[in-house]
């Protein structure tokens, strides 16, 4: 294997919804996702994997032929993205306001010093971070 580099793994957080079309427009319109893969009745399941291109993590929204997923239970269910461009962080947190999604209070005042929550329509939180992730 000389001359290659590590891989690195690859996140998927996944989750169950009642609605895909609502989930789609979150976080492909408002959040800037893309759509990398989706599914149609496979075994059941229903879905779209969303993300960015190369990134090493996804998020993948499923709904499941005759079960009703739960809202999220705790405003504490979040998603964050560290933005730390103010520019690259303002145009996320504008590009949400123009497809009428609305910040909403924080509800652990640490995310409300630098960025920016939303909810998607499950009730789960998506923050932007204006700060670097330097770990």
């Amino acid at each position: 294997m000389s001359g290659s580099s590590p891989k690195v793994p690859v996140l998927r957080v996944a989750r169950p919804t009642n609605d895909l079309a609502p989930l789609e427009r979150f976080y492909m319109q408002g959040a800037g996702f893309r759509r990398l893969a989706a599914f149609s009745d496979h075994d059941g399941f229903s879905g779209t994997i969303l993300g960015f291109p190369g990134a090493p993590w996804h998020l993948e929204f499923v709904l499941e032929t005759g079960q009703v997923a739960p809202r999220a239970e705790s405003p504490e269910n979040l998603l964050v993205l560290y933005l730390p461009d103010p520019d690259e962080w303002r145009l996320a947190v504008d590009r949400m306001t123009a497809h009428g999604y609305e910040p909403v209070p924080a509800h652990n005042p640490y995310w409300e010093v630098a960025g920016k929550t939303f909810e998607d329509p499950d009730g789960y939180r998506l923050v932007f971070q204006n700060r670097a992730w330097d770990f």
